[in-house]
């Protein structure tokens, strides 16, 4: 699939007390790449000063060696985004620091105020100076208004006056603080190596340094990681009034297949969808089940698994070409999609194929990948899709902020398969989606499904996340068609 934009879908890593803390956060920021690739930024401290160097682009090219040099400091965050609220900039890459009368301190947030707008244009209004677009740098001015800075707890007193989806890391000069909102709708993780502690977005960025996995922040609560290798813990929001709505969309597409997500392996889940895909949409006379790549293999397997069909390879992926649906324009995902995929005749033709993608969102590239099957000699192809139609627009981080856009949007599944050009077209059911993905006492936000919005949305926000979204495609970002914009590609 391919998403245009609005909020934040990012990847966060920080480590204290290890003396190769920039060099280990690099590294997992390179593991959470997928989770973004318009700019990487670190920030370390040396127990006085806090350092910073970010740029644009992978990880590999804002983050250079002499960058690491001179980060080299025992307490580090990390930060990989592609452009939600506000453009792909350089003053939009995070970690974001500012020096103020409380001293100077980093943020790094995945996720999205949805009362963002309102705090800004109070704090505008009087007279404070944003630097970014970013909804991120509220939260800076929060901690340093003094409203705030003189309480006992101000992060505690600030968390508790935004409101939206967020993880969130802030690095001061004598520790770490990492955060996760009260519905704990993005995903973070506590990991341990020898004495140092470290915080990732996915358990894959652990994995990737050898760290041994503790458990995950919970939603509500603030870990404070000293330089030294202490852990404390306390709570912005009472465990009683917290509740859980964890995205779900990281298991359907976002989370790499490696990660335990929500105390699920993301691998695991994503086949269990394929797997009661098969169950509610079987195609009997099937020849070969495909994947689309990358993310819809898992579902693609489980498929297979169930269904007894073969499966195999329909397409050839070029790996040096990035995640297209976090490219920045519309034009760019459509010549990275182009790039990364192309149909293989001797494995297609002839054949009637199951067509396993994880997702559809706005469909202009899941028919342009079915035309390419079909121009390589596919006899039948039968889409099957391991989650439901998307009907809703996302306001907690994922890009579909208009309805108008998606394609599943006032079209029966008859509809979208005329418009998709394919034989024959079914999805996963909630049921099932929620079935696979569901551990104990686990709960999920599954609200571009269900329109069911578990944190309050503003209508003034929606509004105004709306009129956001066109002036960038009016800018000449993109097309606001569904016929001319496009779902999600790998």
């Amino acid at each position: 699939m391919s998403l245009a934009e609005i909020r934040h879908y990012c990847g966060l890593f920080a480590i204290a007390n290890h003396p190769d803390a920039a060099q280990l956060t690099y590294l997992g920021l390179y593991a959470q790449q997928h989770r973004g690739q318009e700019s990487a930024g670190i920030c370390s401290v040396d127990g006085e000063h806090v350092i910073r160097r970010a740029g644009l682009g992978l990880v590999t090219d804002a983050i250079r060696a002499e960058d690491l040099q001179q980060l080299k400091n025992p307490c580090a965050i990390g930060h990989v985004r592609y452009s939600t609220t506000g453009s792909c900039r350089d003053e939009n890459a995070q970690p974001l620091l500012v020096t103020a009368s409380i001293g100077q301190v980093a943020i790094c947030h995945n996720g999205n105020l949805v009362n963002a707008a309102s705090l800004r244009h109070d704090y505008e209004e009087h007279g404070h100076i944003f630097t970014s677009t970013s909804d991120t740098e509220v939260i800076l001015h929060m901690l340093t208004d003094k409203h705030y800075a003189h309480k006992p707890d101000s992060l505690a007193s600030v968390l508790r006056e935004i409101c939206g989806s967020y993880s969130l890391l802030l690095l001061y000069p004598d520790r770490i603080e990492a955060v996760r909102d009260p519905s704990g709708n993005r995903p973070l993780c506590l990991g341990k190596l020898g004495g140092a502690w470290v915080v990732a977005s996915e358990t894959c960025a652990l994995d990737i340094i050898d760290a041994d996995y503790v458990r995950d922040v919970a939603p509500g609560e603030i870990v404070t990681l000293s330089a030294t290798g202490e852990l404390s813990s306390r709570r912005f929001v009472e465990a009683e009034q917290c509740r859980p709505a964890h995205c779900v969309f990281e298991h359907v597409y976002f989370a790499d297949p490696s990660s335990n997500v929500f105390g699920d392996n993301v691998h695991l889940v994503r086949k269990e969808m394929g797997r009661a895909l098969a169950r509610e949409a079987p195609v009997p006379e099937g020849d070969l089940v495909v994947a689309v790549p990358n993310c819809a293999r898992c579902a693609a397997l489980g498929y297979h698994e169930e269904s007894g069909i073969p499966i195999g390879r329909g397409f050839t992926t070029n790996h040096y070409i990035g995640r297209s649906f976090i490219q920045p324009t519309q034009s760019i995902r459509d010549l990275t999609v182009r790039l990364k995929l192309n149909a293989i005749p001797g494995s297609v033709k002839g054949k009637r194929l199951v067509v396993v993608e994880d997702s559809v969102v706005r469909g202009t590239t899941t028919r342009a990948k079915m035309n390419s099957l079909r121009t390589a000699g596919a006899r039948e192809i039968h889409l099957r899709v391991a989650s439901p139609p998307i009907r809703h627009a996302c306001y907690y981080g994922i890009d579909f902020p208009n309805r108008e856009e998606l394609v599943a949007h006032q079209r029966s599944v008859e509809e979208i398969a005329r418009y998709l050009e394919v034989d024959s077209l079914a999805y996963l059911s909630r049921d099932g989606m929620l079935a696979a993905a569901r551990t104990a006492n686990n709960h999920f936000c599954d609200a571009c499904f269900s329109g069911d919005y578990p944190i309050p949305i503003d209508p003034e926000f929606q509004k105004d996340a709306f009129e956001r979204h066109q002036l960038r495609f009016f800018n000449g970002e993109g097309d606001l068609s569904v016929q001319d914009t496009d779902t999600r590609s790998k």
